[in-house]
């Protein structure tokens, strides 16, 4: 694939998701006029936006990459995108993510971020669709270990997401739901079958 099919195929990606995130009142920034219009930066700025829009709780490295950014372009202009409120971020063990700033509360945040993560997603996913399952039933259901669950039901235990008081439980199922739900494109092909199973059970608005 040869420099300029690259190009193109980046401009393109930037100039789809920038096309969501033009309506908010940062997406042009300095050096966005319409002069220089064969520039893909111009189009970074927006395009962060609307991929966090539709991306939320993405960490760098996904970000960067479905963009098709360079490292140092991408913390440049999300370092500027920060300064000016339009994205907050936090560590979430070797990640830093990333949302649209005074979107999500801490609460929601935390769930992004376990969402974000195909057995923990999983493992939210089986409880949402059997609220009785157990730590054996949700292994076979995620083709995975016992010991795997128990791991990963501890970190969502700890991020304040599942009680382990009697069984597992979620703390706000509601919530949880929500988020799968909106964003369920974003995740994975789990995610996309349970918002088609809850259609008719939930309503949600911006």
């Amino acid at each position: 694939m040869g420099e300029e099919s690259v190009d193109e195929e980046k401009r393109a990606t930037l100039r789809r998701f920038a096309a969501v995130g033009a309506g908010g009142p940062l997406a042009r920034l300095a050096g966005s006029d319409a002069d220089t219009p064969d520039d893909t930066s111009s189009d970074v700025p927006a395009a962060i936006r609307g991929y966090l829009a539709t991306t939320p709780g993405a960490h760098f490295s996904k970000l960067r990459d479905d963009l098709r950014l360079g490292t140092g372009e991408a913390q440049y202009h999300l370092r500027e995108l920060a300064e000016r409120d339009a994205v907050e971020s936090w560590k979430d063990g070797d990640y830093r993510r990333y949302v649209p700033a005074g979107r999500f509360s801490d609460f929601e945040r935390r769930a992004l971020g376990y969402l974000r993560r195909d057995t923990a997603r999983g493992l939210v996913v089986g409880l949402l669709k059997n609220p009785d399952a157990t730590g054996t039933e949700l292994a076979a259901r995620l083709d995975v270990s016992a010991p795997t669950v128990s791991k990963h039901a501890a970190a969502l235990a700890d991020a304040g997401l599942l009680d382990r008081s009697d069984g597992y439980a979620l703390t706000r199922p509601e919530t949880t739901l929500l988020l799968l739900v909106r964003f369920a494109d974003s995740f994975g092909a789990d995610a996309v079958a349970l918002a088609a199973e809850a259609d008719d059970l939930v309503a949600y608005r911006d």
